[in-house]
């Protein structure tokens, strides 16, 4: 007789329970259930904010450009973009773009940021120091600057120069500058005199520029 009372006692399963369970029962759980669901969706959206809310009009390349393009208002287009994702310092109005010059080859459809276009911003970044400056040079040898990229960094280096009857050997004028541009291209079969971007700290830049006008110029790869 004890045993029987013990599976008696056994008896109320977790299965039992739920096949006699009252319907009210169920109704509160699935309410319960859907209320919590609720909750987490109006977290979700609150988070995220109105999609249509978080857009900012800004510049962007109307076409595929070439690395040293002039800008003109054809060569962009304004478009909305996802606030949240957009890089720093972007271009939001036309007039501050038309003129520079593209610093490397865009696609259709990136956004204009003051390190795509030839300028101080793009001067400093690349040389590493605020105080940089763009200086031109023509390498003595055209061939040098065809295999040239923008991004390299390279050594300037001036070649001999004649001094009366003594010779001045050549010497390094900047090191580690950063290639910005290499302007020109062979066109219809004939080589363009090419003339090369590089950015470098504000001392150096003055010794650079003054010899490009006495001496050819050549660079030393890193």
């Amino acid at each position: 007789m004890t045993r029987t009372f013990a599976d008696l006692g056994r008896g109320t399963s977790l299965r039992f329970s739920a096949w006699n369970r009252p319907a009210w029962a169920d109704n509160l759980l699935a309410r319960r259930v859907l209320a919590g669901a609720l909750v987490a969706v109006a977290a979700v959206l609150t988070l995220r904010g109105d999609p249509d809310a978080a857009q900012t009009p800004v510049l962007v390349a109307a076409h595929d450009l070439a690395p040293g393009h002039p800008l003109t208002a054809e060569d962009v287009r304004s478009t909305p973009h996802g606030s949240t994702t957009l890089p720093a310092n972007v271009f939001t109005d036309a007039t501050t773009l038309v003129g520079a010059t593209a610093a490397g080859a865009m696609r259709a459809g990136e956004v204009f940021t003051d390190l795509r276009v030839v300028g101080p911003r793009l001067a400093a970044a690349a040389a590493g120091t605020e105080d940089a400056r763009i200086v031109p040079i023509r390498l003595a040898d055209n061939a040098v600057a065809d295999i040239l990229r923008q991004g390299d960094r390279v050594d300037v280096i001036g070649a001999e120069e004649q001094q009366g009857l003594q010779s001045r050997p050549g010497r390094t004028l900047a090191t580690d500058a950063a290639v910005i541009l290499v302007s020109g291209a062979e066109t219809g079969g004939r080589a363009q005199e090419r003339v090369v971007l590089v950015a470098m700290d504000a001392g150096h830049a003055a010794s650079v520029a003054a010899a490009s006008l006495r001496t050819a110029l050549t660079v030393v790869f890193h």
